[in-house]
């Protein structure tokens, strides 16, 4: 919907615009007959600027404003959207962009982007081949970052400084009315602002030198390429036709220079700062381009339908628009996660998995147009790498306020936990302890309540198979015995046996004084049950999902998970505990040494390579994330984790050797394939 018509409904109602930028000014001139009641702003709630009184927030609503227009670039409309959605929808007031955009009803989840146009890689390669040089925007279109909004820099700055022993109070507001006061009258330099930040709030003990370093260090940390169009660009370039980065931005040709070369970006004849030249790309940026080639043809490849095309277009040059990897999370409905990103460590967590989903702008080759993902390594980093940083994150702040030293992940599937949770705390006593239901049964199970227990867990398989494999006894069909109860002796004397090995293998482990913590992921709680029947110590249970929690507290065990048992995450986890796992096969048991006993090995190499791929992706989110975000300590995103991990059935796998793996639980003699799960 264009702005005009949204206003014809609200042309006897009062409106505001949301913003105090120049952008305000020209808008304001657009609504020349409109009833504009003032201004609203982030940090300003009083003044007058361009004839219009600056308003609070509560001001607008007392004096029932109807309609606010934000007067911003995309990424930060979705902040300020963010931020006034709420107190819009509970007065009855409508939010729009400047080209009428509804800003307050987030859009429907959407797996693909049928229906919806946009630039292919083919495309974009033609207009390059065609014309005798290129420009592109940089952020949002060569660059983009692992974090939602722009703004979030300076949140993340004020958490770092905070980190070196100096507080600067509302530091991401100081620092965005830096840049909007010096922007009214100047395009500034980080510099700048940072100068006019210290002096006009008097902030002693650091220099804006220093501020504008670590800024710079911040979004480096936070920028990656978009590497398709990073490849049109250095075809281009491999060609001899000139390439110029051309940004709106306060950062100066040297510093984009040293952040492009930190993404191993070379490919560029030069850089067009609007701080170096005091002017933007919807001013006079563009002519300065034109003075450098001025006979050439040129075609600007950007984001901003403002700054980019409509300016690009205006000074002569053939325009291509991309859609920024934020555009593309917001046409896909955000995933059905918009509600659920309420804090900066949700920001970064859902930009984290734009910057990786939507990195490609070119999403539209296909004609079905799925949202998808291609490699067994970005399904790690995607899908898993949340929701394991949150639980692991957990499992470190559990263990430092239960004042534990001694922590056991249980294998296989704490595997992969115990890397990343070694990288946390090296002063715990940190063991990758070798069980499974096998061995715990066989060895913990002493009476005929504990046969009746087993029975319970339904085999499927034979009576025969299920001594076999469950308990290590090979027997022939009786027909006169036709229950486990019937193998009591059996069953009970080989227990003898494996407790005694397992007694073994657990004397040989070295653990310090007091409680330990008993980490299993997803599971009811047998396993602890039946291993502390064999130890003089206490466990306290630590699960990142517990099953049937009230079964066992009834036994009097102690368990406390991370996610409880009707949080709906372990049917959406059940796909990935392929790869939650080992590279070692399942322990059955012990030898009389207590060296361990394992499964024979089932999976291929090329199942283990795969699953390796998955970890690493996990790993290194999990790395990324705590460099990112400086309060990671107190994560606790559990609910965006759970649906980002549920988006494992909702966008389209294309890994076969993935998509080739099974879910083996040889305890109740199934299989299932993954490619029936996703």
């Amino acid at each position: 919907m264009e702005l005009k018509t949204v206003l014809q409904t609200y042309q006897n109602d009062k409106i505001a615009i949301y913003g105090l930028s120049p952008l305000t000014q020209t808008l304001l001139e657009q609504l020349d007959g409109c009833h504009v009641l003032g201004l609203l702003d982030g940090y300003q709630t009083s003044g007058n600027l361009y004839g219009k009184s600056i308003l609070s927030m509560e001001e607008a609503v007392r004096e029932q404003v109807r309609l606010i227009i934000v007067a911003a670039r995309p990424e930060s409309c979705k902040v300020i959207a963010k931020r006034i959605e709420t107190v819009c929808a509970e007065h009855g007031i409508t939010l729009v962009d400047i080209h009428g955009e509804d800003l307050s009803t987030p859009k429907k989840a959407a797996y693909s982007f049928s229906g919806i146009s946009g630039a292919s890689k083919e495309m974009v390669r033609q207009l390059i081949d065609t014309h005798d040089a290129v420009s592109a925007d940089l952020f949002d279109t060569l660059l983009m970052r692992r974090t939602l909004f722009p703004a979030d820099v300076f949140e993340i700055v004020g958490l770092r400084l905070k980190q070196k022993g100096i507080v600067i109070d509302c530091f991401p507001q100081k620092r965005l009315e830096g840049e909007k006061e010096l922007g009214k009258t100047t395009v500034p330099t980080l510099l700048e602002i940072y100068s006019y930040i210290l002096e006009r709030y008097s902030i002693p003990g650091i220099r804006p030198e220093e501020l504008a370093r670590l800024e710079w260090e911040t979004d480096r940390d936070l920028v990656v390429p978009r590497k398709e169009l990073c490849t049109l660009l250095r075809e281009a370039h491999q060609q001899g036709k000139p390439v110029y980065i051309v940004s709106d931005t306060f950062y100066t040709k040297d510093q984009l220079a040293a952040l492009l070369n930190h993404c191993g970006i070379t490919f560029y004849t030069d850089i067009l700062a609007s701080c170096d030249y005091r002017t933007g790309k919807t001013q006079g940026l563009f002519t300065v381009l034109r003075q450098r080639i001025p006979e050439k043809h040129c075609v600007h490849i950007g984001d901003s339908i403002d700054a980019d095309i409509k300016s690009a277009e205006r000074s002569g040059y053939t325009a291509c628009q991309l859609f920024s990897g934020l555009e593309l999370f917001e046409k896909a409905g955000y995933l059905g996660l918009w509600e659920n990103i309420h804090s900066l460590s949700s920001r970064i967590q859902t930009g984290m998995l734009a910057a990786n989903l939507f990195n490609s702008p070119f999403q539209f080759e296909e004609p079905e147009r799925k949202i998808h993902v291609a490699d067994a390594y970005d399904i790690g980093y995607l899908f898993l790498g949340p929701v394991i940083t949150g639980f692991v994150i957990w499992l470190y702040r559990q263990m430092r306020q239960r004042g534990l030293k001694n922590i056991w992940f249980c294998a296989r599937d704490g595997y992969l936990i115990k890397k990343l949770y070694d990288q946390l705390d090296t002063s715990a006593n940190s063991v990758y302890f070798l069980t499974s239901r096998f061995a715990a049964i066989r060895a913990g199970i002493e009476d005929d309540g504990d046969i009746h227990y087993v029975e319970s867990m339904r085999f499927s398989g034979s009576l025969q198979e299920q001594l076999r494999e469950r308990f290590g006894i090979s027997v022939e069909a009786d027909a006169e015995r036709g229950r486990l109860l019937d193998y009591r002796e059996e069953i009970l004397k080989a227990a003898e046996v494996n407790r005694k090995n397992y007694l073994t293998y657990l004397q040989n482990l070295e653990t310090a004084e007091g409680e330990i913590a008993f980490c299993d992921f997803s599971a009811r709680g047998t396993v602890q049950m039946y291993v502390q029947r064999l130890l003089d110590r206490h466990l306290k249970g630590l699960y990142f999902s517990q099953l049937d929690p009230g079964y066992m507290e009834a036994k009097g065990l102690e368990i406390s998970p991370f996610y409880s048992g009707d949080s709906g995450v372990y049917r959406n986890f059940y796909v990935l505990e392929a790869v939650i796992t080992a590279p070692q096969p399942s322990v059955f048991g012990f030898d009389e040494n207590g060296d361990a006993c394992f499964v024979r090995e089932t999976r291929s190499d090329e199942d283990l390579r795969c699953i390796q791929r998955v970890q690493d992706g996990a790993a290194d989110y999990f790395e990324m994330f705590r460099k990112l975000d400086p309060e990671w300590e107190s994560l606790d995103e559990r609910s965006l984790g759970s649906l980002i991990l549920s988006l494992v059935h909702k966008i389209e796998i294309q890994d076969r050797d993935f998509l080739s793996l099974t879910v083996d639980d040889p305890f109740f003699h199934r299989v299932s394939n993954v490619s029936d799960l996703v």
